[in-house]
């Protein structure tokens, strides 16, 4: 038994022990169980799947994790900070269109993917102004430069496809190094630079600070408003390389390209054990979610399963998820409850 269940009294003790068992899980889930559902879906998917364990359907999956798994980085750290990025889609299809224009109008390949990234902070750097400093709610700010951020990408195609099969980028998402496909590579640069952040740097710990209390971190000496800034524009320019990374797969600007990716990258994060409640989270399980997400698309599709019930599965899913998270949320929300009661009776 623990100091805190010793020295309790009898009336403490049961929610003692409940809180325990919460953090237990919520320990376990983080730390051991999701890697156990991605072994497990694995080698159902193995045995199930005609070809799934073949090198180049693997390789695929690698390449189509790729896309969302970086999209999802960039949201680990928006959601840390307990907001929401629902842009990350449009974001997508306007940085892909803006380098693929700009390479065709002769900008060398590094600048047009510069170009890109760019493109994407820059559409990150609008929602985390208007969240952080005019205090808007990011589900509306994020839902408005969602809509947006589509007219525009269609505006700046006239609705079409523009097709390059030159494209001076094209490498980036249809290349190989040492059998390995570029986008891989690139996804595993993201995920490196990222975990160091978090992980290593007062930049990390600022964000996990303000996720988990803005008022306390506030009172600190952290800059609040420009931390919540800057993680729109790190999620801007990670959703800026996606698309760039899928228009060089494609070798096209696609106005409709990211539709609905914004729903996988978010549920990729919850399921790899970030709380939407902001504060809590590992960089390494937002990948070993996007790895989840795609075993799971690529299997289902090798095994005939009709896309419209692969929605109804993906739903499920994300429903999982979310509630997961809410069972993990479930002993802090009774702390802070009784902390206001405490602060009110006093």
């Amino acid at each position: 038994m623990t100091e805190s269940t010793t020295f309790a009294t009898a009336e403490d003790r049961p929610w003692l022990e409940e809180t325990k068992r919460h953090r237990d899980f919520a320990y376990w889930w983080d730390r051991v169980g999701i890697l156990v559902v991605l072994i497990a879906l694995v080698g159902f998917m193995a045995v199930a799947a005609p070809n799934f364990g073949s090198v180049d359907n693997l390789l695929n999956i690698a390449r189509s994790i790729s896309i969302n798994a970086i999209l999802a980085a960039g949201m680990t750290f928006v959601i840390l900070t307990a907001g929401i990025d629902l842009s990350v889609g449009s974001i997508l299809a306007v940085s892909g269109v803006a380098s693929v224009m700009v390479a065709m109008a002769g900008v060398p390949a590094p600048f047009a993917i510069l170009i890109g990234i760019l493109a994407g902070a820059a559409a990150g750097l609008i929602n985390g102004v208007l969240t952080a400093y005019l205090a808007l709610a990011a589900f509306i700010v994020t839902l408005g430069t969602m809509t947006f951020l589509r007219g525009l990408a269609f505006t700046m195609t006239d609705g079409q496809p523009i097709v390059d099969n030159d494209l001076n980028f094209k490498e980036l998402g249809n290349g190989y190094i040492l059998g390995i496909p570029i986008p891989v590579y690139v996804m595993l640069a993201v995920y490196i630079i990222a975990w160091f952040v978090l992980e290593r740097t007062r930049y990390g710990r600022h964000v996990y600070a303000v996720g988990g209390n803005p008022e306390a971190a506030r009172l600190a000496g952290v800059n609040v408003k420009r931390v919540i800034t800057s993680v729109y524009v790190v999620s801007g320019a990670c959703a800026g390389l996606a698309g760039v990374i899928f228009s060089a797969r494609v070798v096209s600007a696609q106005p409709n390209a990211g539709m609905g990716y914004e729903l996988d990258a978010i549920a990729a994060v919850v399921l790899g054990g970030t709380s939407l409640a902001g504060g809590r989270g590992r960089i390494v399980g937002t990948l070993i979610g996007s790895v989840i997400l795609g075993v799971l698309s690529t299997g289902l599709i090798l095994l005939g399963v009709p896309f419209f019930t692969q929605l109804l599965i993906k739903g499920v899913v994300i429903i999982v998820a979310v509630a997961i998270d809410s069972l993990k949320q479930r002993p802090i929300r009774r702390r802070r409850r009784a902390e206001k009661v405490a602060l009110a009776d006093q």
